[in-house]
């Protein structure tokens, strides 16, 4: 049998021992890293310059090239939360969580069943029902904006909340049950059968089997459909007036014909995405493993 020499070992890989007082050489750092972070800086920026914008009066806003050493101030914010003398944000930032919250909810209870229907338990023709979901948002939005308005008048639903819910709803559904279904097939399907067998029945498999398994992918979903429900902006404006106003809508009454608040709005855009922030990164583990999942065997 051979032995090998510590030293020779150290000096092979490039490393030295604590006591030996040479410095430890630490692998290169790989350029995609580096390409990474970069564009990850990219993407952040405009938000970031958003935030910059929103601590600066209108005059130093405005200016062109901007004033870097310009001083900051919290006015935007102040006059957005209404001691400004303008209108409160809290109705519409409470019509936005109650329309983004509910509608995903009821997305959730939706989907989840109808994507067991087709990954674990494949009903007939299961391809022809997921192009059908797809479809359905084939249709631009505008194309049916004027027959939801009628039959929302007719229904006396206008300005009301509980219609956005129930719009928000039908346009989330095709996309969670589409990513429902690729995260429902990669439960295992062994422990379904073992809960059959025991005699659990559907609810029970899909609240106490299915869901705490695919628990990742419906935090997923639930997430960009929350993240599209807040976002939405054309039902909003169309269909609310003062009493159902969101958020969305409620940035867009900066804009008059005095001009472009740029201090205001970017204090309100700041205001306004900290929940959507917030939610993004209260789940982003549950988000990773979620998108990623099923994409390495």
């Amino acid at each position: 049998m051979t032995t090998t020499n510590p030293a020779v070992l150290q000096a092979e890989s490039g490393t030295s021992s604590p006591g030996s007082g040479r410095p430890v050489r630490t692998k290169p750092r790989s350029p995609f890293g580096i390409i990474a972070w970069i564009v990850g800086l990219l993407f952040v920026s405009p938000v970031l310059w958003m935030v910059f914008i929103s601590l600066h009066s209108e005059s130093d806003a405005a200016s062109n090239p901007p004033k870097f050493t310009a001083p900051l101030t919290l006015q935007g914010y102040r006059e957005f939360f209404g001691s400004g003398g303008g209108q409160s944000p809290w109705p519409s930032l409470f019509n936005s969580v109650t329309a983004s919250l509910v509608s995903t909810l009821l997305v959730l209870l939706l989907a989840i069943p109808a994507a067991y229907a087709l990954s674990i338990r494949p009903v007939r023709k299961w391809t022809d029902v997921m192009f059908f979901f797809l479809s359905t948002k084939m249709l631009p939005a505008v194309a049916g904006l004027l027959p939801i308005y009628l039959i929302a008048q007719k229904w006396h639903m206008l300005d009301n909340v509980w219609l956005l819910v129930l719009i928000y709803a039908t346009m989330n559904l095709p996309i969670a049950v589409w990513m429902m279904r690729s995260f429902l097939a990669e439960v295992p399907v062994e422990m379904l059968e073992a809960a059959s067998i025991d005699g659990a029945r559907l609810p029970t498999i899909l609240t106490r089997i299915i869901a705490p398994v695919a628990m990742p992918g419906i935090a997923a979903t639930a997430l960009i459909c929350f993240i599209f429900s807040w976002n939405e902006l054309l039902f909003a404006k169309v269909l609310t007036a003062v009493v159902a106003q969101t958020s969305p809508v409620f940035l867009t009454g900066f804009i008059t014909s005095q001009g472009l608040f740029l201090a205001k709005v970017c204090a309100a855009a700041t205001i306004i995405s900290l929940p959507v922030l917030a939610a993004g990164f209260a789940a982003q583990d549950k988000l990773v493993q979620g998108l990623s999942l099923g994409a390495v065997k």
